[in-house]
């Protein structure tokens, strides 16, 4: 099973993210929690268009890209787990769990740095929140996660199989918790202790800076909760709150393909970098 999985690697991803996408664009037509400020011809032209680019991207880079590194490694013996021998079911668990716990600190570290949040705001500059905002990301960002990836694998050595669902959980929760879908509450409340809902990252999307320096995790809730990083709830409520950078209001520069581009280029770095600590004033 695991040498098929390898196998067809590419492909599970793609119908994964396929079939992810259809079906949380259509409950999210059906169960909308926010009204939208712009259409979706509007933003999904470009959202969908810089995962494009991003893939071509990657493939030109990174032919092989994270899982051809877990499997160089293997072959090398480099790493953790190519060196001390575990059972594979743990040494699987444990290595998701790990790259899980990497993807949030790189989260808050490009929050931390100025000239990475120059990147990271191109997906928080989105006005709507739905599902393609968790796939809306600037290239440059997207190699230096790839890179992260690379180092850590290396150090760490994983089963190939671990690689390969942690990249599709990675995918699937992104566009799950980015959604724009209303969940019961109590749902909520009982999702949200084993994985980030979309009202629980939603917070993280809002205009008020303190807000968006909090709720990092994308894929387990429980980084956040260790950390203190963890929001409940948006003061203004999710029906009330701004989602966006207040610096970055006009549809054209926000959610045009162009302006997303460019964004990293223009402006300056404003109080939303973590070591400007204005949000510490606030309430």
């Amino acid at each position: 099973m695991t040498e098929w999985i390898t196998a067809n690697e590419a492909a599970l991803r793609l119908g994964f993210f396929l079939g992810i996408l259809l079906l949380l664009g259509i409950a999210e037509a059906l169960l909308p929690r926010r009204q939208r400020l712009l259409t979706r011809l509007q933003r999904w032209t470009s959202n969908l268009g810089i995962v494009v680019i991003n893939t071509v991207l990657l493939r030109l880079l990174f032919p092989a890209a994270a899982v051809g590194m877990a499997v160089f490694a293997q072959s090398t013996g480099w790493g953790v787990f190519n060196t001390f021998e575990l059972p594979f079911w743990i040494a699987v668990l444990v290595s998701v769990l790990v790259l899980d716990f990497m993807i949030w600190l790189q989260h808050v570290m490009v929050h931390a740095v100025p000239a990475l949040w120059r990147l990271h705001r191109v997906h928080h500059a989105d006005l709507d929140f739905d599902v393609t905002t968790g796939l809306r990301f600037h290239p440059l960002e997207i190699i230096l996660s790839m890179g992260i990836k690379f180092a850590v694998i290396t150090v760490l050595g994983p089963p190939v199989l671990a690689v390969i669902l942690f990249e599709i959980l990675l995918n699937a929760t992104s566009m799950f918790n980015h959604s724009n879908l209303r969940l019961p509450l109590g749902l909520d409340r009982v999702l949200r202790l084993f994985v980030v809902t979309p009202d629980m990252h939603r917070v993280h999307h809002s205009v008020a800076d303190d807000e968006t320096n909090s709720n990092f995790g994308f894929n387990l809730p429980w980084w956040d909760r260790l950390f203190g990083t963890y929001k409940a709830q948006p003061r203004e409520g999710h029906e009330g709150m701004t989602i966006g950078i207040d610096t970055f209001r006009d549809p054209r520069q926000c959610d045009g393909l162009k302006g997303m581009l460019l964004m990293p280029f223009v402006g300056k770095v404003t109080d939303y970098a973590i070591n400007r600590r204005q949000w510490e004033k606030k309430p």
